[in-house]
């Protein structure tokens, strides 16, 4: 992945073998930490959306390469360590982060390998938990993950290269829930920042103050 700073990206992966990824509400909570450790340093989180088997972020990118600067990284033991967000249980470990630069790819490679060390561990469980490559777009969303079902149809939020790029990209990853069947409204399914732009809940996760003013542009 070849990431610009100041461009948005949308990045996603999903399963091996479109297999689960979460199995239950810790997973969930665990991998959220994870992105606030691993991606925030280098982005602002526009939104995000986590589904049973793959993920979806929109990021704007801040930060290529980090070097000394950052002074703690928290790594967690497992997804149980995780107890609610914000929280760490008093068994989690800390430790200096590393003194030589390490780039946004490094840093993405490393939360999805430590959390399918947790998820095989935890699911008695071998080999890769996510598809080898991470996929990141600054342009318009492919057909990764979408149902041709709603390709043409009212809940097609797909954007294309001549729309703005930014703002159905948005609304194509909180509606993920919506177009898997899985609820009927985006801000029913609590693991997006859905929830959070209407109000229902004060996420920290995403810069809302950025997505906003993007949004008004």
């Amino acid at each position: 992945m070849n990431f610009e700073t100041g461009l948005v990206y949308h990045i996603y992966n999903q399963g091996n073998n479109r297999e689960p990824v979460f199995f239950g509400d810790d997973n969930y909570l665990f991998f959220l930490k994870k992105m606030r450790t691993y991606v925030l340093p280098y982005a602002d989180l526009l939104c995000y959306c986590l589904m049973p088997n793959h993920f979806h972020w929109l990021v704007y990118i801040r930060h290529v390469v980090i070097g000394i600067g950052l002074e703690l990284e928290l790594e967690l033991n497992s997804p149980g360590d995780f107890k609610s967000p914000g929280e760490f249980s008093s068994s989690s470990n800390s430790k200096p982060i590393p003194k030589k630069p390490r780039s946004f790819n490094d840093s993405i490679a490393i939360l999805l390998r430590s959390y399918a060390r947790a998820i095989n561990k935890q699911q008695d469980r071998s080999g890769a938990l996510f598809r080898e490559d991470t996929k990141a777009k600054a342009g318009w969303i492919d057909d990764f993950i979408t149902v041709d079902r709603y390709r043409n149809g009212p809940n097609d939020f797909r954007a294309f290269p001549d729309d703005e790029y930014g703002l159905h990209c948005f609304s194509y990853i909180h509606e993920n829930p919506v177009s898997a069947q899985i609820v009927t409204q985006a801000t029913s399914w609590e693991y997006s920042s859905a929830r959070d732009y209407a109000g229902l809940r004060n996420g920290t996760l995403c810069n809302r103050t950025l997505a906003s003013a993007a949004s008004t542009k």
